[in-house]
């Protein structure tokens, strides 16, 4: 075979070559000069004819065959093929250049894919090891980065798909799917476990009723009203709606009412309807069978229905179900049965139900958010509960219990409240209810020395102080001008006795002839430095 017959050949052969390596395909002379190139493709790229291919050179002088690096992306790999006066060469470069271009793709579709799977999506290399993770709100996370996946490694040893359990969170199933040879896509169903472990805990975390009317600490008339309502309905049957804003402790009537009825040694099951998606609030509230939906347990799961049948069931945030959910909720009240998701079999249940909401339903039900039909099914006996503002000197009775249930917990011996503070928690008007309350006196204790047994107002939260002192300029009245020019002048003398007394505190409140808390207290109310 002559050389032109030789170079012909080569010729035909390079598009061919090309395509199945994925990458370009070169013939060159002996001295290493480009005669031609073709792309995966077979086109022929003109702008390369005659410039020198050093892999080819090297064959060429060498005579025997070369491989290394392409001149054109140090990832890539070419080799070179002496054959006659002419050297065959060819490289990956193009199916490098396909994997770097499908690789930044699937970096920037992960955030789209963990939303879409409820889950994280990884990307990760061929050991398995975590490169890149967004999370199901699709923001991108260093969470776990490093970390090697023994499932995604074996995906990528094996090149198959392999599905297991996520690194990430117990009980989370993840997919691994080896995309090349060097790095996979894995995704997982986080989200969605998470979710129905927080059902769960919502769920346990009320299997029994705790409290009962002893629990419920107060002596106003507001508060007897609700303990006098709770004793003559308890023994019935009848649904019973609890409003009150959040924190007045809708929970504990609740509790009470299924204390003090005949049902108290049966289940007593609460739900809160504002804390997850309606769908898995559906399937927990009314059970589902086997196959009704993707990730249904085996041999289905019984509702809180059931499981609360002959006991109770407390429905809390109410206002927040789904419209959808409503109906079917209204259904189980009037047919007293329930039916399971995937099932056409109705269960006879007994249960009483107790729904508790801070919103106006019947507002709602005037903007179309709340059935009218469900509301006067669970409205037959309406209990509200007041809002601490209303419930006057109950408001230092819990004080009181807070101060005795914190005292032990912070080692503290505080057996009584001052008179300051009294006043201040009698003015404020306490927009978080009793669970501001609380909060307050936990924070107030850690402000208090072991050696001190009385509270007061410098250990209480700055909110306080604040509000009040907005309250008091925010008041109208006939001697607003004479207050303010009161008031100025009480700034003033404290400013001229503070600096004669060179900012010693206990000195000027000797000399005012107030005590060093009022003084304090002056001091933060007319915005003075306390250094």
């Amino acid at each position: 075979m002559d050389n032109k017959e030789l170079l012909d050949h080569l010729y035909a052969a390079v598009p061919f070559i090309a395509r199945i390596t994925g990458g370009f395909a070169t013939v060159t002379d002996k001295m290493g000069r480009r005669l031609k190139s073709v792309d995966a493709h077979g086109q022929e790229i003109a702008q390369y004819q005659g410039e020198v291919y050093e892999i080819a050179r090297k064959a060429g002088q060498q005579q025997q065959p070369v491989s290394g690096a392409s001149q054109f992306i140090e990832e890539a790999e070419a080799w070179a093929l002496p054959i006659g006066d002419y050297v065959l060469c060819c490289s990956n470069v193009e199916r490098i250049e396909r994997n770097k271009k499908l690789r930044k793709a699937l970096s920037e579709a992960l955030p789209m894919i963990a939303k879409v799977a409820g889950g994280d999506a990884v990307l990760f290399d061929q050991s398995g090891r975590r490169l890149e993770t967004a999370d199901h709100t699709g923001c991108r996370s260093e969470k776990l980065i490093g970390k090697i996946s023994q499932g995604a490694y074996a995906a990528m040893q094996g090149q198959k798909p392999v599905i297991g359990e996520s690194i990430s969170l117990h009980g989370v199933t993840a997919v691994r799917i080896p995309i090349t040879e060097d790095y996979g896509l894995g995704f997982n169903n986080q989200a969605i476990v998470s979710q129905k472990q927080k059902l769960i805990n919502e769920v346990k975390k009320y299997q029994y009723a705790r409290y009962t009317l002893t629990d419920i600490i107060g002596q106003s008339d507001a508060i007897e009203r609700c303990k006098n309502i709770v004793n003559y309905v308890a023994k019935g049957i009848s649904s019973v709606l609890v409003y009150g804003a959040t924190g007045t402790g809708k929970e504990l009537f609740a509790q009470a009412i299924h204390n003090a009825s005949d049902r108290s040694d049966k289940p007593f099951i609460a739900i809160n309807c504002g804390a997850l998606p309606s769908t898995l609030i559906e399937a927990n509230l009314f059970g589902y069978v086997d196959g009704s939906f993707t990730g249904a347990k085996k041999n289905g799961n019984i509702g809180v229905f059931e499981a609360a049948n002959t006991g109770t069931v407390f429905l809390d945030e109410i206002s927040e179900m789904d419209w959808d959910l409503q109906a079917k909720l209204l259904r189980v009240i009037q047919e007293r049965e329930v039916t399971r998701i995937g099932s056409t079999k109705p269960i006879p249940i007994s249960v009483r139900i107790i729904s508790s909401t801070n919103k106006n339903l019947q507002q709602l039900i005037e903007e179309k958010r709340f059935r009218e039909d469900l509301y006067y099914r669970i409205n037959v006996i309406e209990l509200r509960v007041p809002s601490l503002r209303d419930r006057g000197k109950d408001i230092l009775l819990l004080a009181n219990y807070f101060i005795a249930k914190y005292n032990p917990v912070f080692g503290k011996n505080i057996t009584e409240i001052s008179q300051e503070v009294c006043d201040i928690f009698l003015s404020y008007p306490w927009p978080g209810n009793i669970r501001e309350l609380q909060n307050c006196i936990e924070s107030a204790l850690n402000m208090v020395d072991i050696e001190q047994k009385r509270l007061e107002a410098c250990h209480l939260p700055a909110h306080l102080y604040n509000s009040l002192t907005a309250h008091k300029k925010t008041m109208s009245s006939e001697d607003d001008n004479l207050a303010a020019i009161l008031r100025a002048a009480e700034k003033q003398a404290i400013l001229r006795v503070l600096k004669q007394a060179d900012n010693n505190r206990c000195h000027t409140a000797q000399r005012l002839g107030v005590s060093s808390t009022t003084l304090w207290r002056k001091m933060r109310e007319y915005n003075i430095p306390l250094t």
